[in-house]
């Protein structure tokens, strides 16, 4: 079970914990409402293969036509309702899912060809623009959906559907005479194919994937010219054809398709597609034959991770900070928001993120060599940049995550999207998040062991050689500091904790001497266990200011407490009048923590308190073009009005509350001097 999506069955996430009161939020209301959005939208009928309006409507985003992911959009609903089915029976939800499957069946062509728009809008036309037009995105989500549907019904009936699919999009793609040799433009068919070879077992399943992931870049891979090249000259497209979203003609770096991946020397383009075409490609890494694979396949994924998350990501853990298209910019280009030149951080690119992570570890655990930091990425992104994108009732959500509102971008929360990757993304993510918390890859080998990547309250049960073990793991993580551990049965393995990298210390009670911290892991060896199967670790969590890299040339600062980063927004700071874009504070004044609860969901969580360290200044800089005196600001903030409290709520809980929509994470630090005469002054108010 090495996939968060079949191994989260060995996990029960407690509903007492953060994420298990979330995914309760989804049980009681996510899944019913996104249900009913699909119904009102005509998603849910769209496979009846009848004419909808909106398949007359101009496109939003040219040429994407409105309604191209409206096959994915369904198959995502399926797929996260299946987990959540599976561990819950919910008699409403098990017909809709029965029902749209029948359609599904339904609308297959006798080929095995199913897409609605190429079936009902565009027939004939059928993969004439796979850079584009998302077909094999579509099909991937819904061979996700199949796998999903198979753990639960185990009938076969919308995996048959599925394969048959596959059948022919495996004979028209491929390296052979007469096959195309291209490759989607929005990846994911990789991601389910390498779980469809996990679950069928036949080699062509994975012969497909790694198709698409090493033929990917090639200059020359079709009559001589670059696949994308080739099929727009053979539907007639001008050349200076360019969406909307293309910052110039002939940009295969939006595709990461520029050349092959493993030569590719930093992560570029659209973010989403990256991080699903990179998770794809680890996971290959560690199934496919390793005759295929060489050293300079590994580096090239730890490359580009590496470049991702030291150059490119966003202290939230979201990536993408150019809007156009929705990815990543020049190296170390991390605006704050529409004001500041961008931010994107899309929702589904920090669910992506995660699965890479998740890969990587994977990857690592199998070689005995897991890195901690990889770990700390992926958590960073849950608590963060992926629980922020849906409200507490769990019937609003983002797209995009900016760290700071504008005038033309105020925080805000939507009930729904044209475009509705992000909604169902995060419903079927907290649906298998068991799977991501626990590692359990190396049972069958003389030194098994279990990770625990994740602090979530959870129960794990798995089997080390043949016999079962539980282990739990009781938490208010991340709100407290201290997780219970208790095991019961087998205790045959290392326990390899992670210790976040912001961690100044760790207590394990009671103490055990032979625990070795090793690469952000903490291994707790079989015979301690056996000794102590009941134990506690106390990561103590402490405010603290981190920042973007030095390199941004931004000379702000953001909040943090453990894994949690946090912001400040109007509902908490009533004064705000610019979005805190006048607001300095000075990082040396104390801060406290105070427990709040929300009277409508009874949720308590910590929040932070600046004292006597923030000033706002009160009218505009003077304007002295091309530049405006230092000295003009230190000045001005010596006599600025002083903020005696500067409240922050974590970022993740963030427009839940009502308000203006004025937020911001990195505020401005003040000048040495300015704050120096704040102490000085007693911190008047």
């Amino acid at each position: 079970m090495a996939y968060p999506q079949t191994s989260f069955v060995n996990t029960h996430i407690h509903p007492e914990c953060l994420i298990g009161r979330r995914r309760e939020v989804v049980m009681a209301h996510t899944l019913r409402y996104q249900l009913d959005v699909l119904k009102q939208t005509g998603r849910y009928d769209a496979f009846k293969l009848k004419w909808h309006p909106v398949y007359d409507e101009e496109p939003l985003v040219w040429p994407i036509p409105n309604h191209l992911f409206w096959d994915s959009d369904v198959g995502k609903w399926i797929e996260g309702a299946c987990y959540f089915l599976r561990q819950h029976p919910m008699p409403d939800i098990d017909a809709a899912v029965q029902e749209l499957v029948e359609m599904i069946e339904k609308a297959q062509q006798p080929d095995g060809y199913l897409n609605i728009h190429y079936t009902v809008v565009a027939p004939g036309k059928r993969f004439t623009n796979v850079k584009d037009m998302h077909e094999m995105y579509n099909a991937g989500h819904l061979i996700e959906a199949a796998l999903a549907h198979e753990g639960v019904y185990k009938n076969g009936k919308l995996l048959n559907v599925m394969l048959k699919y596959v059948d022919l999009i495996d004979k028209t793609f491929g390296p052979g005479e007469g096959q195309l040799h291209g490759y989607p433009g929005h990846p994911e068919i990789e991601l389910s194919l390498m779980r469809l070879y996990d679950h069928t077992h036949d080699p062509k399943h994975l012969a497909l994937a790694r198709y698409f992931l090493t033929e990917r870049g090639n200059p020359t891979g079709m009559e001589g010219m670059h696949y994308y090249e080739w099929e727009a000259k053979k539907r007639g497209d001008d050349p200076a054809f360019k969406p909307a979203f293309y910052p110039d003609t002939r940009a295969h770096w939006y595709h990461q398709a520029h050349e092959p991946i493993v030569s590719q020397p930093t992560i570029e383009g659209h973010s989403v597609r990256a991080t699903y075409l990179f998770a794809a490609y680890t996971d290959m890494l560690r199934v496919a034959s390793k005759d295929d694979i060489t050293p300079k396949h590994g580096a090239a994924m730890y490359r580009l991770w590496h470049n991702m998350v030291d150059r490119k990501m966003y202290v939230t853990g979201g990536i993408g900070a150019v809007r156009q298209w929705e990815g990543f910019g020049a190296e170390y280009f991390l605006p704050q928001s529409l004001d500041d030149g961008g931010c994107y951080s899309e929702t589904c690119a920090a669910i992506g993120v995660m699965m890479w992570a998740s890969q990587m570890l994977k990857l690592q655990q199998e070689a005995n060599q897991l890195d901690g930091k990889i770990a700390d990425v992926m958590e960073l992104c849950l608590y963060n940049s992926v629980l922020t994108s849906m409200s507490a009732n769990g019937k609003e959500f983002t797209y995009h995550n900016q760290l700071a509102s504008s005038h033309n971008d105020v925080d805000k929360r939507c009930a729904w999207f044209t475009v509705a990757c992000c909604p169902p993304n995060i419903m079927r993510l907290l649906g298998q998040i068991g799977g991501y918390v626990w590692g359990s890859e190396n049972h069958n080998t003389s030194s098994p062991s279990i990770a625990v990547h994740l602090f979530v309250s959870s129960t794990h049960e798995t089997l080390i050689g043949n016999e079962k073990t539980t282990i739990s793991q009781t938490t208010q993580w991340p709100w407290e500091d201290t997780v219970q551990f208790s095991i019961e049965g087998s205790k045959n393995f290392d326990l390899k904790i992670r210790i976040p990298g912001w961690a100044t210390q760790h207590v394990l009670q009671p103490e055990c001497r032979e625990a070795v911290l090793q690469s952000g892991y903490l291994t707790i060896p079989a015979a301690w266990l056996a000794s102590n199967p009941k134990f506690s670790l106390k990561i103590p969590m402490k405010p603290r200011w981190v920042a973007p890299p030095l390199q941004t040339g931004q000379d702000v600062v953001a909040l943090a407490r453990g894994s949690v980063i946090y912001c400040v927004e109007d509902f908490d700071n009533e004064w705000v009048e610019d979005h805190f874009k006048t607001t300095f504070i000075d990082t040396i004044a104390p801060v406290e923590v105070h427990n709040t609860t929300k009277s409508s969901t009874g949720e308590t969580w910590p929040a932070l308190v600046l004292k006597d360290g923030c000033r706002v200044l009160s009218k505009q800089l003077e304007d002295g073009s091309p530049f405006t005196n230092y000295s003009t600001v230190r000045d001005q903030l010596r006599g600025a009005k002083a903020i005696p409290a500067l409240k922050f709520v974590p970022y993740s809980l963030r427009s839940n509350r009502g308000g203006k929509g004025h937020m911001r994470v990195c505020l401005r630090k003040q000048p040495r001097e300015a704050a120096h005469t704040q102490l000085q002054n007693g911190h008047a108010s």
